[in-house]
């Protein structure tokens, strides 16, 4: 625990990062030798400046490691280093891990199967209805699933394993007791509860843009693949595969529309090579699992209950918003009609009414 001490302690010292780190540890022995070494030797260091070393000799006035263990402590902060045995092994074995890990909540992704689902902020339905899916089918085939918490895609894949009741993990861009985006406070503690919330950054940190990039190598790094369900040409999705490619992780990508921007990432993905999800199979069998059978009795129940005009409507429904004068359109009923079908279906979760007069099928 001493020696742990002093590794969040340079891990918290401004203007240092992750190589300087890692060297005066490794130059000195040990975390606690490089805290208390002096100026001359402390020069010595391959990288480290007269400016650089004044300001750490200036910091390490101002800090006790010990009592920043005891504040982590306090505000119910886990934290684990490179040299503790619980520090996810798939992690430490990229090309730059985080010397220190900050974490709030169950138990951190160290066993089994993990595989990373991650995509835009600004999902379609049709994305967020299949990052959503195949999570739960993950999940119910004894894979862990990690993401970013971020909105849309991120959350969905979050979202799918809280309701199969599985194991997930989120990665922040900023300090795990900084709740970001805000509204995702719920997903937070479920997250927490199910796995947990990890960081490399120190508690307090904002999420700020610069630390989403180098927080999508840590998705990756503790994951076996990932699937990227939707993203733009350029997007921190299509970064994180870039990351795993690099890391020798298998990529996945599901295809969308020509017509979306939503598609393109994952699209061009599929031509440059990546394996192409269309159902959870298709990942599975990458590492020999079988996908668990579902009950759908109860879908089938719902179906069987129709009345003519309401099989109609969902007939021309899919994952694909469709305004409400289309639905008429389509099935000649009159506004009065379709409204109290729409009322009904929606009422039995069999379709949900989107901004704007439009409809989606569940």
């Amino acid at each position: 625990m001493e020696e742990k001490a002093f590794w969040v302690a340079f891990n918290q010292t401004p203007g240092l990062g992750i190589r300087r780190v890692l060297r005066l540890i490794e130059f000195f022995g040990t975390a606690k030798a490089a805290w208390y070494a002096n100026e001359s030797e402390l020069l010595k260091v391959k990288g480290l400046g007269k400016t650089l070393v004044t300001s750490l000799i200036y910091w390490r006035r101002k800090k006790e490691p010990e009592r920043i263990i005891e504040e982590l402590n306090h505000k119910g902060i886990k934290v684990v280093t490179l040299i503790d045995k619980e520090y996810p092994i798939e992690l430490k074995r990229i090309y730059d891990p985080p010397p220190v890990i900050y974490w709030r909540g169950k138990q951190l992704p160290n066993k089994g199967l993990k595989i990373a689902i991650v995509g835009t902020r600004r999902a379609t339905p049709y994305g967020l209805k299949v990052a959503e899916t195949l999570s739960a089918d993950l999940v119910a085939a004894g894979v862990g699933i990690v993401s970013g918490l971020a909105r849309g895609i991120d959350a969905a894949a979050h979202k799918g394993v809280i309701k199969q009741g599985g194991m997930t993990w989120g990665v922040l861009g900023c300090g795990v007791d900084v709740v970001y985006p805000p509204e995702h406070k719920n997903l937070y503690h479920q997250v927490m509860e199910r796995g947990a919330i990890l960081s490399e950054y120190p508690p307090g940190t904002r999420p700020e843009a610069r630390n989403f990039p180098a927080r999508n190598r840590i998705i990756s790094g503790l994951t076996a693949g990932i699937v990227v369900v939707e993203s733009a040409k350029r997007s921190g999705a299509l970064i994180t595969a870039d990351l795993a490619l690099e890391q020798n992780r298998d990529v996945f990508a599901v295809p969308g529309p020509i017509t979306s921007r939503c598609s393109e990432g994952p699209n061009n993905l599929i031509k440059q090579g990546a394996k192409v999800v269309t159902q959870v199979e298709d990942i599975l069998e990458e590492y020999n699992l079988k996908p668990v059978l579902k009950d759908d009795s109860k879908d089938k129940n719902e179906a069987d209950n129709l009345t003519t005009n309401e099989e109609k409507v969902l007939a021309g429904l899919s994952l694909v918003p469709t305004h409400i004068d289309a639905i008429i359109s389509m099935t000649g009923l009159s506004p009065g009609e379709l409204n109290n079908i729409l009322i009904q279906l929606e009422i039995r979760q069999l379709i949900r009414r989107m901004p704007g007069g439009f409809y989606i099928r569940c």
